[in-house]
């Protein structure tokens, strides 16, 4: 059953974002980022009126289909609020659906699980180097050294994944063995009139057949893509308690 405090605690984490991004430069932005992740880790899905979804639920969704059909996304976005410092929602994947790997220019990020299992790949880009070796020879568009940071699973039980505009900025989002859900922080949120546009990209390197999967962290090369063909993103009504700012 949903907490009875759930809607002042979800009130609660606007409000801490809203003062954490109001001055990301600010001499307390570490203090209160730290109260914003603290508060983030309380959230569940069943206080935000969610419960993980089986197929016939994912098709009535989507107003009929099947999964991967065409008519029913592979990602929906429940919006819950939004200011000119962040906006604020949640991310539903289907099972076995992915958000390509892509950046947050100048962006900092919070995730938190809310049901499911995802696998996060973090990836940091890195300066030009004379001494870089050259990307590789199939790359077919712009390319980019980058610092494969970490692949790792998050739970519900898990603390919040964390991303800043110079570290974990680019993650690929992978559901895991069923659906998942993630409460979603970005600040400021994206804005292509503003230079925060996202891109995507596609990790150059594939280890030999049989072979164990290299070591992380490792530097590696990305080629900037158009977002896939098989990847975009619907949106659903939010149910659970009302946000006010």
């Amino acid at each position: 059953m949903p907490r009875d405090n759930m809607a002042s605690l979800i009130q609660r984490v606007a409000r801490q974002a809203r003062i954490t991004f109001r001055s990301p430069a600010g001499p307390a932005f570490g203090e209160n980022l730290h109260r914003l992740q603290q508060l983030l880790d309380e959230v569940r899905a069943e206080d935000l009126h969610l419960a993980p979804r089986g197929p016939s639920a994912v098709a009535a969704a989507g107003g009929g289909g099947l999964p991967w059909s065409g008519v029913v996304p592979p990602v929906s976005y429940m919006h819950i609020c939004e200011t000119e410092s962040f906006s604020m929602g949640v991310f539903l994947l289907r099972s076995g659906a992915c958000i390509p790997l892509h950046d947050h220019p100048g962006m900092n990020g919070m995730l938190k699980v809310l049901y499911g299992t995802l696998r996060i790949a973090c990836m940091d880009t890195l300066p030009a180097a004379a001494s870089a070796a050259p990307p590789p020879p199939a790359a077919g568009g712009p390319c980019h050294r980058a610092l494969f940071r970490s692949r790792q699973q998050y739970t519900p039980a898990s603390p919040p994944c964390l991303l800043s505009p110079h570290t974990d900025n680019l993650h690929q989002i992978d559901a895991v063995d069923g659906p998942a859900a993630f409460l979603d922080i970005l600040a400021p949120p994206y804005d292509p009139q503003h230079g925060r546009d996202c891109h995507y990209y596609r990790l150059l390197e594939g280890p030999p057949a049989g072979a164990e999967p290299p070591g992380l962290p490792r530097e590696v090369w990305l080629m900037e893509t158009p977002q896939a063909a098989d990847f975009w993103c619907g949106g659903e009504p939010y149910p659970g308690p009302r946000v006010c700012l």
